[in-house]
């Protein structure tokens, strides 16, 4: 059956406005890329029921689907042919359940996160996922690509905040495993498969999110370290001296934080610029009191020890906001570099130093200039760079040699929480090993042997 020949049925399983053709998916926001729209169909299902149905005509035709949440990914891993039906989750947006007792929340897929976490805090609970893109991405795009953000340090990836799914296989089959407790080992915990799968294994319809007490205490800084050396001991001192409260670590490479200050703050930002890093430490607790008077204790001997050159305690939640925001808003540095790459990757933090200098130095080799703006949740070991390019394939590759190859060394990843989809499948062999490739492989056959679901992404077609 011909694409376009599925659009009535489609209509029927949907419901008015429910499918939208090549003109009307044309007039959409394409998110990050240009080539999400390229589909023939798009198909706005309602609840589960409606995308099992989809999917069992999908696979009965032999069409293959991409799903569409927020648009917010970097990897290329929404992008569509005109072949293919975009499945968009925009109309399931549920809160469908708050449970304080149980800490809990059960959300459909299409919930975006800062509406999440709003209703989290309006029930007296805390939902710590959290990222810049919070107010447009969404809860089945986090769990789908299990996002990482600003507070992995405490409280772990989305991984980490999902207690059950719900999921819609390739052929149409519901599995339903909305399990709302912590702790539950009867079996093989099928969650897992479908977290970080990027919608290559099943669609996430339903998530139970697990939630926590909302802080009573916030206190936030931005300090400034003369040397990574620096930069990695306060890590460690702040952890310490805080005991268990430190909620962020975010540092920030010099040309980066020039860039987006520039924007953010005008000619005031937090500190003068000439320091080699700056790093946004954040603290959640129960007393704010108490809490402020730990943070200033612990920062001020780490000023005394030589690890912080310079320190601006949050006075206001304007003041924080601000903070956040020289650390969130990465678009300037695109401003002031002209087109980039946004790179993703993770290694052992102790390496980070020595392999951002060799990367910068290389890139500064290349002729660019920076070689790139650094940035990330260095407190999980993650870090961004983003490189200024001519938007040439040949470009992007010899940029993406040398920003990979040096991972495989120091037992790196390609990719820290962005995802692999697209842009970095070819590159999967440095972070993964054949074994694992091929285990891959065999659940993507096994869940979806007719390479229906987001074909091509993660890994090449079977």
């Amino acid at each position: 059956m011909a694409l376009q020949d599925l659009a009535e049925p489609l209509a029927a399983i949907v419901g008015p406005g429910g499918v939208l053709d090549r003109a009307a998916i044309a007039g959409r926001s394409p998110g990050w890329f240009a080539d999400n729209l390229h589909a023939g169909l798009l198909v706005r299902p309602r609840t589960t029921q409606e995308v099992s149905r989809v999917m069992a005509l999908c696979h009965a035709a032999g069409q293959k689907v991409v799903v569409h949440g927020g648009l917010t990914g970097l990897v290329r891993g929404a992008t569509t042919t005109p072949d293919d039906l975009i499945l968009s989750t925009e109309r399931m947006t549920a809160i469908e359940e708050i449970d304080p007792a149980n800490r809990t929340m059960t959300v459909q897929a299409g919930v975006v996160l800062q509406s999440a976490q709003e209703a989290a805090e309006a029930a007296g609970l805390f939902l710590p996922l959290d990222l810049a893109a919070r107010g447009s991405c969404t809860i089945g795009g986090n769990v789908s690509t299990n996002a990482g953000g600003n507070r992995v340090i405490r409280y772990g990836m989305t991984r980490d905040s999902v207690l059950g799914l719900e999921v819609v296989l390739a052929d149409g089959t519901v599995l339903s495993s909305m399990n709302r407790m912590i702790k539950n080992n009867a079996g093989y915990d099928l969650k897992h498969l479908f977290v970080g799968s990027e919608g290559t294994l099943g669609i996430v319809t339903r998530v139970v999110l697990r939630v926590r007490e909302k802080p009573a205490s916030e206190v936030t800084a931005l300090a400034a370290a003369p040397g990574f050396a620096a930069v990695a001991a306060l890590l460690k001192h702040m952890d310490q001296g805080l005991g268990g409260t430190l909620s962020a670590f975010e540092v920030m490479w010099p040309e980066f934080y020039a860039a987006t200050a520039k924007h953010v703050c005008g000619g005031k930002p937090p500190l003068p610029h000439g320091h080699p890093y700056y790093i946004v430490i954040d603290s959640l607790g129960a007393d704010q009191v108490a809490d402020r008077a730990r943070f200033e204790a612990t920062l001020g001997a780490a000023m005394e020890m030589g690890l912080v050159n310079d320190a601006v305690i949050a006075e206001s939640r304007a003041q924080a906001e601000t903070i956040w925001a020289v650390r969130d808003h990465s678009e300037h540095a695109e401003t002031e570099g002209g087109p980039t790459i946004t790179f993703d990757v993770s290694l052992p933090i102790g390496l980070m130093g020595d392999y951002v200098a060799a990367v910068q130095g290389e890139l500064d080799g290349q002729g660019r200039h920076p070689g790139c703006f650094t940035f990330g949740h260095l407190g999980d070991g993650n870090l961004h760079f983003m490189v200024p390019t001519d938007e040439t394939d040949a470009d992007r590759h010899a940029i993406e040699r040398v920003v990979y190859e040096r991972l495989e060394a120091l037992g790196g990843s390609i990719s820290a929480e962005h995802g692999i989809g697209l842009e970095k499948r070819d590159w999967l062999e440095i972070s993964r090993s054949p074994a694992e490739i091929a285990v891959m492989r065999a659940m993507k056959q096994a869940l979806d042997p007719g390479c229906l679901l987001n074909p091509g992404k993660v890994l090449a077609a079977l």
